[in-house]
């Protein structure tokens, strides 16, 4: 498997965001020491919440925050999202995955791209 320099990775990473449209803003790191309340972020178009979360490839993707069978979202809309082990072969984070190769049946449940529910259709 070849290896990419860092200029070629971040223009493949930055392509595949594109096509995929993983294109939010990373969301800011939690302060350990802050107590405050922590809103989930919402759309900034519709207003509604999201489920910003991190891709495979290191972008970030607004998702709906309700699953849905795979036949009612479109095949460029289907994510889903996948644990990471830390070095105890514990999950500690998830990272969103597109849904492509293998189609899954009907019934089984992906998360759409928020863009897909957004009701201003430009989310």
């Amino acid at each position: 498997m070849a290896q990419l320099c860092e200029g070629c990775w971040n223009r493949l990473a930055n392509e595949m965001a594109l096509a995929d449209g993983a294109t939010a803003a990373p969301m800011p790191d939690p302060d350990p020491d802050d107590v405050a309340w922590f809103e989930p972020p919402v759309c900034p178009e519709c207003g509604t919440p999201v489920r910003v979360c991190r891709t495979n490839y290191d972008r970030w993707v607004s998702l709906a925050t309700v699953e849905l069978p795979a036949k009612d979202v479109p095949e460029p809309l289907r994510w889903r999202l996948m644990p990471v082990a830390g070095r105890a072969s514990i999950p500690t984070a998830m990272v969103a995955v597109r849904v492509r190769g293998i189609d899954p049946l009907p019934s089984e449940p992906v998360i759409p791209a928020h863009r897909m529910m957004c009701v201003t259709g430009e989310g």
